[in-house]
Protein backbone atom coordinates (compact mmCIF):
# COMPACT_ATOMS: atom_id res chain seq x y z
CA UNK A 1 0.00 0.00 0.00
CA UNK A 2 2.63 2.64 1.07
CA UNK A 3 4.61 1.49 -2.62
CA UNK A 4 1.31 2.28 -4.25
CA UNK A 5 1.03 6.02 -2.82
CA UNK A 6 4.41 6.65 -3.34
CA UNK A 7 4.09 5.73 -7.15
CA UNK A 8 0.53 7.80 -7.08
CA UNK A 9 2.28 10.57 -5.41
CA UNK A 10 4.90 10.55 -7.45
CA UNK A 11 2.91 9.96 -10.75
CA UNK A 12 0.92 12.84 -9.67
CA UNK A 13 3.80 15.39 -9.21
CA UNK A 14 5.48 14.53 -12.39
CA UNK A 15 2.08 14.98 -13.91
CA UNK A 16 1.57 18.74 -12.02
CA UNK A 17 5.34 19.71 -13.24
CA UNK A 18 4.69 18.97 -16.94
CA UNK A 19 1.17 20.83 -16.85
CA UNK A 20 3.14 23.69 -15.24
CA UNK A 21 5.89 23.72 -17.77
CA UNK A 22 3.61 23.82 -20.43
CA UNK A 23 1.49 26.67 -19.22
CA UNK A 24 4.87 28.76 -18.78
CA UNK A 25 5.66 27.80 -22.29
CA UNK A 26 2.02 28.81 -23.47
CA UNK A 27 2.75 32.11 -21.76
CA UNK A 28 5.88 32.52 -23.08
CA UNK A 29 4.99 31.81 -26.80
CA UNK A 30 1.16 33.75 -26.59
CA UNK A 31 0.05 37.09 -28.20
CA UNK A 32 -0.42 39.96 -25.78
CA UNK A 33 -3.81 41.08 -26.24
CA UNK A 34 -4.15 43.89 -23.52
CA UNK A 35 -5.66 46.84 -22.06
CA UNK A 36 -4.38 49.54 -20.35
CA UNK A 37 -7.33 49.91 -17.40
CA UNK A 38 -5.15 52.82 -15.18
CA UNK A 39 -8.65 54.51 -14.40
CA UNK A 40 -10.44 51.56 -13.16
CA UNK A 41 -9.89 52.03 -9.34
CA UNK A 42 -11.13 55.85 -9.69
CA UNK A 43 -14.29 54.56 -11.73
CA UNK A 44 -14.87 51.84 -8.78
CA UNK A 45 -14.52 54.63 -6.42
CA UNK A 46 -17.00 56.65 -8.28
CA UNK A 47 -19.85 53.93 -7.36
CA UNK A 48 -19.64 53.38 -11.27
CA UNK A 49 -20.96 49.89 -12.44
CA UNK A 50 -19.71 47.64 -14.91
CA UNK A 51 -22.37 45.17 -16.72
CA UNK A 52 -21.18 42.11 -19.07
CA UNK A 53 -22.90 41.16 -22.36
CA UNK A 54 -26.14 39.97 -20.42
CA UNK A 55 -26.44 43.37 -18.61
CA UNK A 56 -25.49 41.74 -15.23
CA UNK A 57 -23.14 43.30 -12.94
CA UNK A 58 -19.51 42.07 -13.12
CA UNK A 59 -15.97 42.77 -11.86
CA UNK A 60 -14.44 44.64 -14.62
CA UNK A 61 -11.67 42.02 -14.97
CA UNK A 62 -13.85 38.91 -15.16
CA UNK A 63 -15.51 41.05 -18.36
CA UNK A 64 -12.12 41.73 -20.02
CA UNK A 65 -10.74 38.31 -19.48
CA UNK A 66 -14.29 37.07 -20.91
CA UNK A 67 -13.56 39.15 -24.04
CA UNK A 68 -9.77 38.15 -24.55
CA UNK A 69 -7.90 40.02 -22.83
CA UNK A 70 -4.75 38.86 -21.16
CA UNK A 71 -2.26 41.37 -20.47
CA UNK A 72 -3.16 44.44 -18.50
CA UNK A 73 -0.97 47.37 -18.69
CA UNK A 74 -0.80 50.19 -15.73
CA UNK A 75 0.54 53.42 -15.74
CA UNK A 76 2.53 55.14 -12.42
CA UNK A 77 3.21 58.68 -11.67
CA UNK A 78 5.62 59.88 -8.83
CA UNK A 79 3.26 61.96 -6.65
CA UNK A 80 -0.10 62.50 -8.46
CA UNK A 81 -2.75 64.26 -6.92
CA UNK A 82 -6.23 63.19 -5.98
CA UNK A 83 -7.86 64.50 -9.18
CA UNK A 84 -10.60 61.94 -10.41
CA UNK A 85 -8.77 62.55 -14.21
CA UNK A 86 -5.39 63.52 -13.54
CA UNK A 87 -4.35 62.33 -10.51
CA UNK A 88 -4.34 58.72 -8.75
CA UNK A 89 -1.98 56.20 -10.30
CA UNK A 90 0.62 56.04 -6.99
CA UNK A 91 3.15 53.45 -6.41
CA UNK A 92 0.56 52.19 -3.75
CA UNK A 93 -2.36 51.75 -6.39
CA UNK A 94 -0.09 50.68 -9.14
CA UNK A 95 1.25 47.93 -7.26
CA UNK A 96 -2.37 46.86 -6.06
CA UNK A 97 -3.96 47.14 -9.25
CA UNK A 98 -0.52 44.84 -10.52
CA UNK A 99 -1.66 42.31 -8.07
CA UNK A 100 -5.55 42.21 -8.75
CA UNK A 101 -4.16 41.51 -12.27
CA UNK A 102 -2.08 38.87 -11.63
CA UNK A 103 -4.79 37.52 -9.14
CA UNK A 104 -6.95 37.39 -12.21
CA UNK A 105 -3.82 35.30 -14.26
CA UNK A 106 -2.96 38.21 -16.43
CA UNK A 107 0.38 39.57 -17.31
CA UNK A 108 1.40 43.05 -16.30
CA UNK A 109 3.28 45.87 -18.07
CA UNK A 110 3.90 49.02 -15.82
CA UNK A 111 4.09 51.98 -17.85
CA UNK A 112 6.79 54.77 -16.18
CA UNK A 113 5.48 58.43 -16.99
CA UNK A 114 8.80 59.80 -14.69
CA UNK A 115 5.88 62.66 -14.21
CA UNK A 116 3.37 63.78 -11.62
CA UNK A 117 0.62 63.99 -13.96
CA UNK A 118 0.21 63.34 -17.94
CA UNK A 119 3.63 62.43 -19.91
CA UNK A 120 2.90 62.42 -23.54
CA UNK A 121 4.27 64.28 -26.91
CA UNK A 122 2.51 67.40 -25.59
CA UNK A 123 3.95 67.59 -22.43
CA UNK A 124 7.00 65.80 -20.21
CA UNK A 125 6.54 67.60 -17.23
CA UNK A 126 9.59 66.52 -14.43
CA UNK A 127 8.44 65.59 -11.23
CA UNK A 128 7.93 68.52 -8.59
CA UNK A 129 9.92 66.60 -5.88
CA UNK A 130 12.82 66.54 -8.96
CA UNK A 131 12.84 70.09 -9.54
CA UNK A 132 16.03 72.09 -8.79
CA UNK A 133 18.17 68.86 -8.97
CA UNK A 134 21.43 68.76 -10.57
CA UNK A 135 22.04 65.94 -13.79
CA UNK A 136 23.36 63.87 -11.58
CA UNK A 137 21.39 64.04 -8.89
CA UNK A 138 18.32 63.76 -11.42
CA UNK A 139 19.35 60.76 -12.61
CA UNK A 140 19.99 59.37 -9.22
CA UNK A 141 15.82 60.38 -8.59
CA UNK A 142 15.15 58.27 -11.60
CA UNK A 143 16.52 55.52 -10.35
CA UNK A 144 15.73 55.64 -6.86
CA UNK A 145 11.98 55.69 -7.91
CA UNK A 146 12.19 53.07 -10.12
CA UNK A 147 13.96 51.09 -8.43
CA UNK A 148 11.22 51.70 -5.30
CA UNK A 149 8.58 50.38 -7.62
CA UNK A 150 10.11 47.27 -8.94
CA UNK A 151 10.83 46.57 -5.44
CA UNK A 152 7.38 47.26 -4.10
CA UNK A 153 6.06 44.58 -6.71
CA UNK A 154 8.29 42.02 -6.02
CA UNK A 155 7.52 42.59 -2.56
CA UNK A 156 3.60 40.88 -3.56
CA UNK A 157 4.70 38.77 -5.79
CA UNK A 158 4.35 40.23 -9.12
CA UNK A 159 7.06 40.11 -11.79
CA UNK A 160 6.11 42.84 -15.21
CA UNK A 161 6.61 40.98 -18.04
CA UNK A 162 6.91 44.73 -19.96
CA UNK A 163 7.96 48.08 -18.15
CA UNK A 164 7.84 51.17 -20.39
CA UNK A 165 10.61 53.85 -19.71
CA UNK A 166 8.39 56.94 -20.14
CA UNK A 167 5.09 57.42 -22.31
CA UNK A 168 5.23 58.36 -25.66
CA UNK A 169 8.70 60.09 -25.38
CA UNK A 170 8.90 61.35 -29.16
CA UNK A 171 10.59 64.39 -27.98
CA UNK A 172 12.32 63.33 -25.14
CA UNK A 173 11.10 62.81 -21.41
CA UNK A 174 11.80 64.69 -17.97
CA UNK A 175 12.07 68.29 -19.45
CA UNK A 176 14.44 69.66 -20.06
CA UNK A 177 17.10 67.29 -19.35
CA UNK A 178 15.95 64.66 -20.82
CA UNK A 179 14.44 66.38 -24.29
CA UNK A 180 16.07 65.21 -27.96
CA UNK A 181 17.61 68.41 -27.81
CA UNK A 182 20.15 66.42 -25.76
CA UNK A 183 20.14 63.10 -26.82
CA UNK A 184 23.31 62.42 -24.59
CA UNK A 185 21.41 63.39 -21.61
CA UNK A 186 18.06 61.14 -22.82
CA UNK A 187 19.93 58.29 -23.10
CA UNK A 188 21.46 58.36 -19.62
CA UNK A 189 18.05 58.79 -18.01
CA UNK A 190 16.92 55.85 -20.10
CA UNK A 191 19.60 53.68 -19.11
CA UNK A 192 19.53 54.54 -15.16
CA UNK A 193 15.88 53.19 -15.31
CA UNK A 194 16.86 50.55 -17.11
CA UNK A 195 19.83 49.31 -15.10
CA UNK A 196 17.22 50.21 -11.95
CA UNK A 197 14.42 47.60 -13.40
CA UNK A 198 17.06 44.61 -14.25
CA UNK A 199 18.51 45.17 -10.54
CA UNK A 200 14.84 43.77 -9.51
CA UNK A 201 13.84 41.99 -12.26
CA UNK A 202 16.20 40.54 -14.93
CA UNK A 203 13.62 38.76 -16.88
CA UNK A 204 11.39 42.32 -17.43
CA UNK A 205 11.78 43.39 -20.89
CA UNK A 206 12.33 47.18 -21.03
CA UNK A 207 10.03 48.68 -24.18
CA UNK A 208 10.45 52.45 -25.49
CA UNK A 209 8.07 54.22 -26.97
CA UNK A 210 7.00 56.63 -29.69
CA UNK A 211 3.80 57.39 -30.64
CA UNK A 212 2.11 57.70 -34.21
CA UNK A 213 3.00 53.84 -35.68
CA UNK A 214 2.43 54.35 -39.42
CA UNK A 215 5.02 57.09 -39.40
CA UNK A 216 8.26 55.13 -40.50
CA UNK A 217 10.33 58.20 -40.55
CA UNK A 218 9.86 59.38 -36.99
CA UNK A 219 10.51 55.61 -35.84
CA UNK A 220 13.67 55.73 -37.84
CA UNK A 221 15.02 59.58 -36.88
CA UNK A 222 14.22 58.60 -32.99
CA UNK A 223 15.89 54.78 -32.80
CA UNK A 224 18.72 55.61 -34.92
CA UNK A 225 19.41 58.36 -32.39
CA UNK A 226 18.74 56.01 -29.38
CA UNK A 227 20.88 53.20 -30.98
CA UNK A 228 23.43 56.22 -31.63
CA UNK A 229 23.71 57.22 -28.28
CA UNK A 230 23.49 53.70 -26.67
CA UNK A 231 19.96 53.97 -24.95
CA UNK A 232 19.66 50.21 -23.48
CA UNK A 233 16.54 48.65 -24.15
CA UNK A 234 14.59 45.21 -25.30
CA UNK A 235 11.53 45.78 -27.25
CA UNK A 236 10.57 49.10 -29.61
CA UNK A 237 6.17 50.07 -28.25
CA UNK A 238 4.20 52.13 -30.25
CA UNK A 239 0.90 54.12 -30.34
CA UNK A 240 -1.75 53.70 -32.69
CA UNK A 241 -4.83 55.77 -32.90
CA UNK A 242 -5.59 57.03 -36.44
CA UNK A 243 -8.61 59.38 -34.61
CA UNK A 244 -5.31 61.89 -33.36
CA UNK A 245 -3.80 61.73 -36.99
CA UNK A 246 -4.19 65.01 -38.84
CA UNK A 247 -7.37 65.18 -40.65
CA UNK A 248 -8.79 61.89 -38.81
CA UNK A 249 -8.37 59.76 -41.69
CA UNK A 250 -10.03 56.06 -41.38
CA UNK A 251 -7.81 53.44 -40.31
CA UNK A 252 -7.76 51.77 -43.86
CA UNK A 253 -5.80 54.95 -44.71
CA UNK A 254 -2.50 54.05 -42.35
CA UNK A 255 -3.02 50.61 -41.76
CA UNK A 256 -0.58 49.62 -44.13
CA UNK A 257 1.34 51.61 -42.82
CA UNK A 258 1.74 50.97 -39.58
CA UNK A 259 2.20 46.81 -40.93
CA UNK A 260 5.40 48.77 -42.76
CA UNK A 261 6.61 50.29 -40.30
CA UNK A 262 6.29 47.50 -37.66
CA UNK A 263 8.20 45.05 -39.88
CA UNK A 264 10.89 47.65 -41.24
CA UNK A 265 11.70 48.73 -37.27
CA UNK A 266 11.95 44.75 -36.38
CA UNK A 267 14.66 44.59 -39.38
CA UNK A 268 16.33 47.71 -38.62
CA UNK A 269 17.46 47.03 -35.24
CA UNK A 270 16.63 43.59 -34.42
CA UNK A 271 13.98 43.96 -31.90
CA UNK A 272 10.62 42.68 -31.16
CA UNK A 273 7.73 45.39 -31.57
CA UNK A 274 4.26 45.79 -30.07
CA UNK A 275 1.24 48.41 -30.23
CA UNK A 276 1.44 49.43 -26.33
CA UNK A 277 -1.76 51.92 -27.00
CA UNK A 278 -4.54 51.74 -29.77
CA UNK A 279 -8.33 52.58 -29.70
CA UNK A 280 -11.04 53.96 -31.70
CA UNK A 281 -14.41 55.70 -31.40
CA UNK A 282 -17.09 54.25 -29.11
CA UNK A 283 -19.96 55.36 -31.21
CA UNK A 284 -18.37 53.40 -34.43
CA UNK A 285 -17.44 49.83 -32.67
CA UNK A 286 -17.65 47.90 -35.72
CA UNK A 287 -14.98 50.39 -37.20
CA UNK A 288 -13.22 50.04 -34.04
CA UNK A 289 -13.53 45.91 -34.31
CA UNK A 290 -12.10 45.91 -37.77
CA UNK A 291 -9.41 48.44 -36.76
CA UNK A 292 -8.56 45.96 -33.94
CA UNK A 293 -8.83 43.04 -35.88
CA UNK A 294 -6.57 44.42 -38.20
CA UNK A 295 -3.76 46.12 -35.90
CA UNK A 296 -3.61 42.45 -34.42
CA UNK A 297 -3.28 40.93 -37.72
CA UNK A 298 -0.60 43.06 -38.51
CA UNK A 299 1.50 42.22 -35.72
CA UNK A 300 1.09 38.58 -35.57
CA UNK A 301 2.66 38.71 -38.92
CA UNK A 302 5.54 40.43 -38.25
CA UNK A 303 8.53 37.79 -38.85
CA UNK A 304 9.76 35.42 -36.59
CA UNK A 305 7.37 35.49 -34.05
CA UNK A 306 8.66 39.05 -33.20
CA UNK A 307 5.12 41.38 -33.00
CA UNK A 308 4.57 40.21 -28.94
CA UNK A 309 1.12 41.97 -28.97
CA UNK A 310 -1.72 44.91 -28.74
CA UNK A 311 -2.80 46.85 -26.15
CA UNK A 312 -6.28 48.92 -26.43
CA UNK A 313 -5.98 52.52 -23.55
CA UNK A 314 -8.83 52.45 -21.43
CA UNK A 315 -10.99 50.52 -23.22
CA UNK A 316 -13.22 50.27 -19.73
CA UNK A 317 -13.76 54.36 -19.51
CA UNK A 318 -16.83 54.61 -20.72
CA UNK A 319 -17.45 58.52 -21.92
CA UNK A 320 -20.39 59.21 -19.24
CA UNK A 321 -17.63 58.84 -16.38
CA UNK A 322 -13.80 60.04 -18.38
CA UNK A 323 -15.80 61.98 -21.08
CA UNK A 324 -13.47 59.66 -23.07
CA UNK A 325 -14.43 59.63 -27.15
CA UNK A 326 -12.02 55.88 -27.28
CA UNK A 327 -13.15 53.80 -25.08
CA UNK A 328 -14.98 50.48 -26.29
CA UNK A 329 -17.50 50.90 -23.23
CA UNK A 330 -21.42 51.94 -24.29
CA UNK A 331 -23.46 54.43 -22.17
CA UNK A 332 -25.13 51.12 -20.84
CA UNK A 333 -22.40 50.08 -19.10
CA UNK A 334 -21.22 46.98 -20.85
CA UNK A 335 -18.75 46.77 -23.84
CA UNK A 336 -19.34 47.54 -27.36
CA UNK A 337 -18.55 44.96 -29.92
CA UNK A 338 -15.16 46.97 -30.78
CA UNK A 339 -13.88 44.69 -27.62
CA UNK A 340 -15.12 41.44 -29.49
CA UNK A 341 -11.81 41.46 -31.89
CA UNK A 342 -9.54 40.42 -28.88
CA UNK A 343 -11.54 36.93 -28.83
CA UNK A 344 -9.99 34.43 -31.06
Amino acid sequence: MRKNQLIYFSLLIFCFSCGHTTTEIEKENSFAKGADISWLPQMEASGYTFYNDKGMPEDCFKILKTHGINAIRLRTWVNPSDDPHSGHCSKEETVAMAKRAKDWGMRVMIDFHYSDSWADPAKQHKPKDWEGLDFEELKKALYDYTYDVMLALKNKDVTPEWVQLGNEIATGMIYPEGHTDNWPQLAQLLNRGYDAVKRVSPETKIILHVDQGNNNNRFRWWFDNAEKYGAKYDIIGMSYYPYWLEGRPDYTETIDDLGYNLTDIMKRYGKEVMVVETGGEDNQPQNTFDMLRAVIQKVKSIPDGKGLGVFYWEPQSARSWSHYALSAWGDDGRPTKALDAFID
